[in-house]
Parts: C-alpha cells; structure tokens; sequence
C-alpha cells in the first residue's frame, strides 16, 4: 500500500504568493494540493512525476515497490517466476532517500528523476558485476558505469539492476547460466526473445519503468515486440558503445526499452552524445576504417541530434506522413498479418498516406550477407575484459580462460569453440573475403537500396511518386515460440543492423485470438539519424490507437 502525504507547498506556489505580497489574512494558509497516488503497474514518468511534485509517493516508496514487485514475481521461487532480473542494485534505496531528503530545495531537478532503469546485463554499471549472462563472469565489476549508464544517472535515474538475457547475446531463447530462462510476461508458457529478454520482460510486467538492451541483429526489437514494447535500435554511430559488452562491435548499438514512446524519447536525449573514449564506435561515416569522431561539434554536425527528441511528441504524426509498406517482408502468419492490416488501416484514418513499397534485391540483402559476429566475438570481448585491471575482482581476461571455465551454456560450447578459432588480426584469405564482403560491399549495397526505397526512386534515379518518410513491416513474421525455444523472428530485423539505419518498433496491436493475448510488434526503419521522424510517426500511432495492453499475470500488489 502507497502511503500518501500532503505535499509542502510547490516552488510555483510560493511565487505567487510571493507575488502577492502575503499580507492579507485571505492567504494565510498556502492551498493544499490533492495528492496524486502512484501506480506501478503501465507508470510512466510523467505519471512518476506528477505523484512525486504532489507528495503521492517518496522515491524510496517507488523503488522500494519495485522492488517488491521483483520479489513478488520475479524469483519467488514459484513455477511462474519469470526469471529476468539478475541484480538488484545494493545502493538503489539510499540513492531514492537522498534525493527524498535534498526535494524540498532541489525539486525535480532532472528529466529522469528517480525514474527506475533496468539495463541490460552487458551495460557495466560500478554498483554491481556485468556478466552478459555468463557464470564464468559472475565476479565481473568493472571500475565504472558505461557512458550510457552514467548519462542516465545524470539526467536523474536510478539504476535499480541489471536484466537477465541471452547469454553473451548470443541468440533469441532468452536463457542465461547466470539466471536460466527468462519466461514471457504475457504467456509464461512462451520465450521472451532475446538477447536483451530480460528487459522486454521486466518492463512489460512493470518491474522497473524504463530498460536498456543492446541489439546486434535483432535483440532489442524482437522482445520489445513480444513485450508489447517500444524498442529503438538508433542510427549506429549515436549511441557510444563504451562499457558495453560486446557482440560485433561493427553492428553493435545500445538502445532504449519502454513501455511508452515519449519514456523512449527522454532515454534517447540521455544515451546519445559524443563520446572520445576509444570504445565509443563514433565513427564519422558508415565505413568500417573511417575515423573516430574527434569533437562535440562534430557529432552534432553529423548526427545532426537535436536538443530533444521530446519536441517530437506530436499526437498528431501521423497527419501528413507517407509510409512505405514492404509486403515482401510480411510472413504467411494469418494472425500477425491480420493485427497488421488493422494498423495501416488506422494510420489511414488518420491521415497517413500508406503504400506498397518494393526494395530493390531484398532476397539478396536478407540472404547473401550475414552478421559478423563469429568474426568479431573474440576480438572483441577480450579488448573489452582488458579494459579495466583484475586486481580487485580477478576476472578472466583471455578467450582461453573463458573456455576453460565452462561458465556457460554447454549448449553455448561448439558456438564459443568456433569463435575461438577464428583471429580478427590473422584471418585467413577465405575469410578475409567473407569478412570484407560483409563489412565493406554489405553496407553500400544495403544502403543505396534502401534509400531507393525511401527516396521512392528507381535504379536510375527516376521519382517513381513522392518519398517516403519510413519503411514499415512486421518486426517479426510469427509468434513468441514455447519456451526454450527460438520465437517465429524471421529476417527482417537484419535491415536496420545491416545499413546502420535506425528502426523503432513498437505495439502494432494486440493478438485477442490467441489465449492469452499477445502483442504484435510493427518496425518502421528511417534514414540515418531519423530518429525524430521514427519518434513522431510512433507517438502519432500510439496516441491514435492505444495498441498496448498490460499483461494479466502481473498486477498492482
């Protein structure tokens, strides 16, 4: 039960009274405002903010109900626990009292304040081991907070703990030997996806308000689809990569996870910014032996990010927009296809312009290339266990030893012994070949087509009609699959990793065939740094339609 308080009166409350001089008997006493009580269960950070500013709640009431709630549903020991979180953050409560007792003079003092984040468990944060899922990695505590984890804190988060997921990111079941499987929040009889599972399950079963994930080639769309969430895989250069376990550094990004599209919004304004650390992948163009970005002002003139990605909340988005529907990338699933019909029909009604749309050679962009990350895994994770000493924690810092602990997945074995063999500095010719099409032709022919597509223009250049402002499909073209198993993802997330164009997903509707009922997720991909347009379009939709729902087996306490 959320104890209520009268709330002292607001900054805004004695400025008027200030303006009024204060001296007739009339304002004697300052008005009382109403307190606002918090809900747990689908809150947002207005709503968060709203019972804070009106003394609804504390913010040690609001992580401590977290939580509760974790406790309650997470690891209770019961058949139905689901499983996604791994830690909870020891100094959590002592942060929420301390803004608590700094309120009455600092008021919300910042956009996410004492909103509760649950990252993923490849983003290191200094409170607590980064493990990527792995027992071989339990002990792992490096120095400090990834770059994106401390911009959170900055803007007024609290980092609660850290989300179970695939291990090493590896796939889509969503099962750790730090913490076994992580069970889908709507159908426990269901996976979560992956790799950032985890976070798509705690945020839908609003165990935390916000979460990050990581996506290489589909890991923080396809559980946000399966979560009924709003997941945003950003433009690849935008989001600094340091203090983030690595997958494939060449595709790797962090991303947020929310329920909501304008939490989203204000995660993004905290994660992007430049960033000089060598691991911040900040490079000045698509290529992969392009230079790092050196300045501030050079991220801003080529990012082109803006002051904040809040100013394109606009519920009415969808007016005017033109939206290119790629048919080809629709599966033969009656039940996905019909909750998608039902979405370009309501964008439609509300004043978008949706056509069919065909990308020139998709079966060859989804076919003929591939993600490198069995080239990169090794290279890769040992730069980033050798970036921080083991004095105090001792961690492995070498492949070999990884290997020889078995703290992992047994199944996870040959995968990690293939890896092993393959050395990014010394490849062989063969591979070198396969390494290159994929680094350098990969990218150049993926993005001309795609921007073809969006330019609504032909091979030679010619307008084939007006353009489009995003390319829209199924984010994934079956449903979640039983659990240990891979869910129906398809393909069609690999467009987004393989141009560096970014692609949010979120709520297409609600599956109510299917007991219970499931949410279908909808992507819509966007030229580089088109963010702000992925943002709009998705608020738009979201505010016209209400397409998320909350699953049922996780309720207010």
């Amino acid at each position: 039960m959320i104890k209520t308080r009268l709330f002292a009166v607001t900054a805004l409350s004695l400025a008027v009274l200030a303006g009024c001089g204060g001296s007739s008997s009339s304002d004697s006493a300052p008005p009382v405002v109403e307190p606002v009580p918090f809900s747990y269960v689908e809150a947002t950070v207005s709503s968060l903010h709203t019972s804070l500013e009106t003394g609804g709640v504390t913010c040690e009431e609001v992580i401590q109900g977290y939580i509760d709630r974790i406790h309650a549903y997470d690891d209770d020991g019961t058949e139905t626990e689901l499983r996604s979180v791994v830690n909870i953050n020891p100094d959590a409560l002592f942060e929420a009292r301390e803004k608590d007792l700094n309120f009455e003079v600092t008021g919300i003092d910042g956009p996410l304040y004492c909103v509760p984040v649950l990252p993923k468990d490849n983003f290191n944060t200094k409170q607590m081991p980064t493990t990527g899922g792995a027992i071989a990695f339990q002990y792992n505590r490096p120095l400090e907070d990834a770059y994106t984890i401390r911009r959170l804190r900055e803007a007024g988060a609290i980092i609660i703990g850290k989300a179970n997921m695939d291990e090493f990111a590896f796939g889509f079941t969503g099962a750790s030997s730090l913490r076994g499987l992580v069970k889908n929040a709507y159908d426990q009889s269901k996976g979560a996806g992956g790799s950032s599972s985890g976070t798509g399950t705690a945020i839908a079963a609003s165990l935390a308000m916000v979460g990050t994930g990581s996506d290489t080639g589909g890991s923080i769309r396809v559980p946000s689809s399966l979560g009924g969430l709003v997941g945003i895989r950003p433009s690849l250069k935008l989001v600094s990569q340091d203090g983030i376990m690595p997958l494939a550094s060449w595709q790797d990004t962090g991303g947020p996870m929310c329920r909501t599209v304008e939490d989203c919004a204000l995660m993004m304004d905290a994660m992007v910014g430049f960033d000089d650390s060598p691991h911040a992948n900040q490079r000045t163009s698509f290529e992969i032996d392009a230079p790092a970005m050196s300045s501030e002002a050079e991220y801003k003139t080529l990012t082109g990010v803006p002051d904040t990605y809040t100013d394109y909340l606009d519920a009415d988005g969808l007016n005017g927009a033109r939206i290119g529907v790629v048919r080809e990338l629709f599966g033969d699933n009656e039940t996905v296809n019909a909750v998608m019909e039902d979405a370009l029909a309501a964008m439609e009604a509300a004043g978008a312009t949706v056509e069919d749309v065909t990308v020139d050679d998709l079966s060859t962009i989804l076919g003929d290339y591939s993600s490198m990350s069995s080239y990169e895994f090794q290279h890769d994770l040992v730069a980033y266990l050798n970036s921080w000493v083991n004095v105090m924690d001792g961690h492995i810092q070498t492949y070999q030893g990884l290997l020889d602990s078995g703290g992992y997945l047994p199944n996870y074995q040959s995968s990690l012994e293939y890896r092993g063999t393959i050395d990014l500095d010394n490849l062989t010719p063969e591979q070198q070949e396969v390494y290159s099409k994929n680094t350098v032709e990969r990218p150049v022919f993926v993005r001309e087509r795609l921007m073809r597509a969006l330019d609504n223009v032909d091979a030679a250049g010619n307008s084939l009609g007006q353009p489009y402002d995003v390319l829209l499909y199924p984010t994934m073209t079956g449903l979640a699959g039983d659990l240990g198993g891979s869910p129906s993802a398809g393909s069609n997330n690999r467009l987004s990793p393989f141009s560096q164009f970014p692609a949010l997903t979120l709520p297409a509707g609600m599956a109510t065939n299917l007991d219970p009922a499931q949410p279908i997720g909808m992507e819509m991909l966007g030229r580089e740094y088109a963010e702000p347009t992925l943002i709009k379009i998705a608020y738009g939709y979201q505010e016209q339609v209400d397409p998320r729902q909350p699953p049922t087996f996780t309720p207010e306490l």
